[in-house]
Order: structure tokens, then C-alpha cells, then sequence
């Protein structure tokens, strides 16, 4: 599946609708290549105060993909962060994070052959 071009749409997007925010992205923009995580942060930058509001709306319509899931649970170990602190951080369910940490940390080792 081939994913969008994050880097020329945002770029044509701030250009158009919000010019006196393009130094304040530029740092993501000018990366060689833009993450998930990175969008957000676009997002975040570009919405501004409203981000927030809308982002209570459209939670059900978030998806991320094994990759962005476990930058965000390296994220959550790096800086020390407990599940609900994590959650606020990148408007999530407590219960998401501690799903993702189910099942991508389970302490069982899997089963290879019976004993």
C-alpha cells in the first residue's frame, strides 16, 4: 500500500492557510522522513489550542500501526512515563496503552514445543 506524501502535503497546507507557522515546523518538515509520530506533532502545531478540542471528536477515527504503536511504548520507557501519564500525552485511552503493552510486552514466552 503506498502511503501519502505527509511531507508535500503539510507543506502546500501551511503555505496556503497558515504561513506564519512555517518556521515553527520547518525542524519536522525538513527531517528526511516523516514519521506518524511527527504528524501528530504537525497537527498539534498547525491546530494549535483547537487541536485539542477536535481531537475528542475524531479518537474513534485514530489508527496506528505496529511501528508508530511501539515508538509510542519506547517513547512511554524513555521518559519514565506510567500508563495514564503516557495516555494524556498523546490523547489516549489508558486502556490502549495498556492493551498495546499486553500484547506487544507479554512476560510469556511463546510455547515452541510441548514439554
Amino acid at each position: 500500500m503506498k502511503t501519502p506524501d505527509y511531507r508535500k502535503i503539510y507543506q502546500d497546507m501551511i503555505r496556503m492557510k497558515y504561513p506564519e507557522k512555517e518556521e515553527l515546523c520547518q525542524s519536522i518538515l525538513s527531517k528526511k522522513r516523516i514519521e506518524p509520530l511527527d504528524i501528530i506533532r504537525l497537527n498539534a502545531v498547525i491546530a494549535g489550542n483547537s487541536y485539542k478540542e477536535r481531537a475528542r471528536d475524531n479518537q474513534k477515527l485514530k489508527s496506528y500501526d505496529k511501528k508508530t504503536i511501539l515508538q509510542i511504548l519506547h517513547y512511554q520507557k524513555k521518559n519514565q512515563l506510567n500508563n495514564t501519564e503516557l495516555a494524556k500525552h498523546f490523547d489516549l485511552s489508558r486502556n490502549t496503552v495498556a492493551k498495546w503493552r499486553k500484547i506487544f510486552f507479554s512476560l510469556e514466552p511463546p510455547l515452541d514445543e510441548p514439554c
